[in-house]
């Protein structure tokens, strides 16, 4: 028998001595089951951190035991609510015979209730004097600590609940989580953006570059895709008359799992009437380091070891000059697509046969050479038309848009444009994009004659700006893996 088995075995011992505890309590009528609610009025950390104004009075917690030291007639335990830990003194004398003798046999991961005076111990600990404790919840599985923790990384992700009992810098992430999206609302309303909300579900999966999931509606008899943007959503919106609008949500692409990409997704989408790019980006710089400031308490900070300034000025430099700035080849002086693709190939880099074009290549190599060495906020701004097809051309060389990606320490976290507001322009590269997926492409948009529709009333120009939440948050709580700002992140099921 291996140790996994004997690991087995030994849980399925201890959760049947669990079990036969709890027949024992509803056969003797005391079923912790029925209970509906518990009347607590403090939290450990209150109590705790305001000490002095506590002290010889009594209160009410609630909490799961986390651990537990019987000695005869007194005992101690550790009780854990929301905010943290609180020890409690438990005696006969204050219980009562049978309140002791039951408490004595609760186990670590029950949940009680507990009503007492708060004191301080000999050695100064914070504690309550219990007087009474009532079992709220009966746990029939013991906490991982009786194998070391809970420290498998798979195994957390898959069981975010145990990680959160037993790992207390977890909940910490998540509570830091819900503050970033927080203060992120509350710097859009103090500009004047309108939250909105818009489909998940859409009969055309557009608005970016990406496979979508697919799905089908059986009322309507209609094949629909989970939604890879809201973008083409919020532009009508503008197109309505509405200047300023957001979206905080969830999006799904149908691609790889890796440290910076799980299937469903939280991004911050934003639209403004009469604005560009360039503001974009100082909306972007400002946005970073308000949070920062309010959250973290400064704008350098440290990212899995490497130091990050958001408060100086971010690095401006357009996508052609940052190839050259890295690799010294020119793509200004290199103006066909054959002498662009020669050039590809001596530098080792391979194209799909129906992206063998100068703008396709010059993406190809910024990604190839330059995203990596973008360690400080940067923007890369002027992309190639091939790979924008929702956004305004340059005014001073038609190849080019008026769009950014912004990096940190190697890794995009948004993208921005001046909108395109050109129906004519936007249906013909919608029917470009269409070509790049009758050619094997599934990334590539789909057409969108509602859009372009919509645009044939009116879109004023439009600065538009998309972040990833989830990446954001990544940055701001120093965590390696998406997976571990997502509560519950998309595993393949076991076996």
């Amino acid at each position: 028998m291996d140790e996994q088995q004997n690991e087995e075995l030994e849980l399925n011992r201890l959760m049947q001595i669990r079990k036969d505890k709890l027949n024992e309590l509803q056969e003797a009528g005391k079923d912790p089951f029925e209970k509906t609610k518990y009347d607590r009025t403090e939290f450990s950390k209150q109590i705790k951190e305001n000490y002095e104004q506590f002290e010889n009075k009594d209160v009410s917690v609630a909490g799961r035991i986390m651990a537990k030291r019987v000695m005869g007639k007194a005992s101690f335990c550790t009780i854990q609510d929301s905010t943290g830990t609180i020890q409690s003194y438990v005696s006969i004398n204050d219980l009562g015979e049978e309140s002791y003798k039951a408490f004595k046999t609760y186990d670590i991961g029950d949940i009680i209730g507990l009503k007492g005076f708060v004191f301080k111990t000999k050695t100064e600990e914070i504690s309550i004097h219990a007087k009474e404790v009532v079992l709220l919840c009966k746990s029939l599985r013991d906490l991982p600590e009786k194998f070391h923790g809970l420290k498998d990384t798979e195994l957390r992700y898959r069981q975010r609940y145990v990680d959160l009992i037993v790992n207390p810098e977890v909940k910490n992430t998540f509570e830091m989580r819900s503050k970033i999206i927080k203060e992120m609302r509350n710097f859009l309303d103090g500009k004047n953006y309108m939250e909105v909300e818009t489909p998940s579900l859409s009969t055309i999966a557009g608005g970016a570059t990406a496979k979508p999931f697919e799905t089908y509606h059986n009322a309507l008899n209609l094949n629909m895709y989970l939604r890879i943007a809201p973008e083409l959503y919020l532009k009508r919106l503008i197109v309505g008359g509405f200047d300023r609008v957001y979206e905080i949500g969830k999006n799904f692409r149908n691609e790889g799992i890796d440290i910076r990409h799980n299937p469903e997704f939280t991004s911050m989408e934003l639209y403004a009437a009469y604005q560009d790019y360039n503001d974009m980006m100082d909306l972007v710089e400002e946005m970073f380091c308000h949070i920062a400031d309010k959250l973290l308490g400064t704008t350098s900070i440290s990212y899995q070891g490497t130091a990050i300034d958001l408060g100086s000025k971010w690095k401006r430099i357009s996508m052609i000059d940052s190839i050259k700035e890295v690799t010294g080849i020119d793509f200004n002086v290199i103006n066909s697509d054959e002498e662009a693709l020669s050039i590809a190939q001596e530098k080792g880099i391979e194209i799909e046969e129906s992206k063998k074009t100068r703008g396709y290549i010059i993406n190809e190599f910024f990604e190839e050479f330059v995203e990596k060495t973008l360690i400080q906020p940067t923007f890369i701004y002027d992309y190639p038309i091939e790979v924008s097809p929702l956004t305004k051309k340059k005014p001073t060389d038609g190849r080019l848009t008026e769009r950014f990606e912004f990096f940190i320490d190697g890794r995009e976290y948004g993208n921005a444009y001046s909108e395109l507001n050109d129906p004519i322009d936007q249906y013909e590269r919608f029917l470009a994009q269409v070509k790049q997926r009758e050619a094997g492409d599934d990334e590539a948009n789909m057409m969108d004659e509602d859009f372009v529709h919509a645009l044939e009333y009116g879109l004023p120009p439009t600065g538009g700006l998309g972040i990833g939440v989830d990446r954001m948050i990544m940055l701001f709580t120093d965590s390696a893996s998406i997976r571990d700002v997502l509560l519950f992140p998309t595993m393949k099921p076991i076996g």
